[in-house]
């Protein structure tokens, strides 16, 4: 047995060194959008876009390998999207704040998610949670995916007020290649084939490049962008005022929902919880993101966190800390191979979203349908989450709606303490909410 094999225990978790590396190629593919798409939304606040495109890398690189050595868990962490959005068009552009301010808060937060941890009280906070929720945030967050995966391969599209969304033109080209693509990599599942989500998109992603839908790059290595107009800019002291309370608590208890949610979720489906619905040794991957969101702050970008996009990586194969090794370090390349590894088009990705989610609903079965005050807080989270388009919001919903419904069908008493303190702390995020 060699040295990487015994340090991750890929023989124990019933791997193999060359599947946990298949899943962290998959894993970084699925979630290499980030590297464009967080520093085009923080543009909006004002963050130049290539020193921040390079905070989203460092902050990625970073916070995985952490995952990886120390936590040993295969879950990439990067710069939240939804996180980012809020920053961007709440923070800065409606609220006024500077871009700086809003790290300040950021930062802040992340020393307060390393102390909570630190004195396990994260992990208490997660045992709270009774099994029903922690198994509806896996089907939840499974429609969420499968939701970002339909959008981005223009399977379906915004609408018009009274009907949100509708179904995209698959008369064009990009859509049809959608849907090969999602027939492709179904059709590799159905059949078994090892490395199915990585070998649909890189079929898929040829099949773009041969019809012209996505050109080749025509340089495959470039050097970095500075970092220098970002990094420790963030304004702790501007963060600390009672006018900005509601942007701390609110990024606060996102990052908190968010992370607990993803990653009780993502673990369920890889089977990693114990009989009791927990994640064994919680506090560790619970600490890598909180370190990560620090990280990311000094560095210049927003909160950091465990990516739903590790499914993709899970079901395919990954179960130890060597996937999110590998995905660290393509991460870390992307610095100068970004022209070629951000070519793979949403048509390549879009389906593998779509496939994650669909798997992920076998949780739903795990839930007590024949009990009103487990199923309606597990549906609300469910559906809130996709419908808002934000997993926060769904979580939040289903800690206050899962005591209210015990307690007014006479079960207060089988309530954990921990999750009182959860519904007080959603309710202050509704109450502060800038809507």
């Amino acid at each position: 047995m060699s040295i990487i094999e015994r340090f991750f225990g890929i023989k124990k978790s019933g791997s193999t060194v060359r599947t946990e590396i298949l899943a962290g190629i998959v894993t970084f593919m699925t979630m290499a959008y980030i590297i464009v798409v967080n520093p085009a939304i923080l543009a909006v606040a004002g963050i130049p876009k290539g020193a921040s495109m390079v905070a989203t890398i460092y902050t990625a690189f970073v916070g995985t390998l952490l995952m990886g050595v120390y936590a040993r868990r295969p879950f990439a962490i990067a710069p939240y999207m939804g996180e980012n959005a809020f920053v961007a068009f709440t923070v800065v552009k409606v609220l006024g704040y500077s871009w700086q301010t809003a790290l300040g808060a950021i930062f802040i937060g992340g020393i307060l998610f390393t102390l909570l941890t630190v004195l396990k009280l994260r992990s208490w906070l997660a045992e709270a949670i009774p099994p029903g929720l922690k198994f509806s945030f896996a089907v939840g967050i499974g429609l969420f995916l499968t939701f970002i995966g339909l959008n981005d391969a223009g399977l379906v599209v915004l609408g018009v007020p009274g009907a949100p969304v509708k179904i995209g033109d698959f008369s064009s080209l990009p859509v049809l290649l959608s849907v090969i693509g999602f027939i492709i990599l179904a059709t590799l599942l159905l059949k078994k084939i090892k490395g199915a989500l990585f070998l649909g998109m890189i079929a898929t992603t040829i099949l773009c490049i041969m019809t012209k839908v996505i050109q080749p790059p025509s340089d495959f290595i470039s050097m970095p962008p500075s970092l220098g107009p970002i990094f420790m800019q963030l304004d702790i002291v501007g963060a600390l005022t009672w006018g900005f309370f509601a942007v701390i608590l609110t990024v606060f208890v996102m990052d908190f929902v968010d992370t607990m949610g993803t990653l009780i979720g993502v673990a369920a489906r890889a089977g990693m919880l114990d009989p009791d619905g927990n994640l064994p040794e919680i506090e560790k991957p619970m600490l890598c993101d909180a370190l990560a969101t620090i990280v990311a702050a000094l560095l210049g970008t927003t909160t950091a966190g465990t990516f739903i996009e590790s499914a993709a990586g899970i079901e395919e194969g990954g179960r130890t800390g060597l996937t999110s090794v590998v995905t660290a370090f393509l991460f870390l390349a992307a610095l100068f191979f970004s022209p070629i590894l951000t070519m793979v088009p949403a048509q390549a990705y879009g389906p593998v979203l779509i496939i994650v989610g669909i798997l992920m609903i076998e949780a739903i079965t795990r839930i007590d349908f024949s009990d009103l005050s487990e199923l309606i807080p597990a549906f609300c989270v469910i559906v809130l989450m996709s419908f808002t388009y934000n997993i926060g919001i769904g979580m939040t919903a289903g800690f206050v709606l899962y005591p209210l419904f015990k307690t007014i069908n006479g079960q207060a008493r089988s309530i954990h303490p921990g999750l009182w303190i959860l519904c007080c702390l959603s309710l202050l995020f509704y109450i502060f909410y800038p809507y």
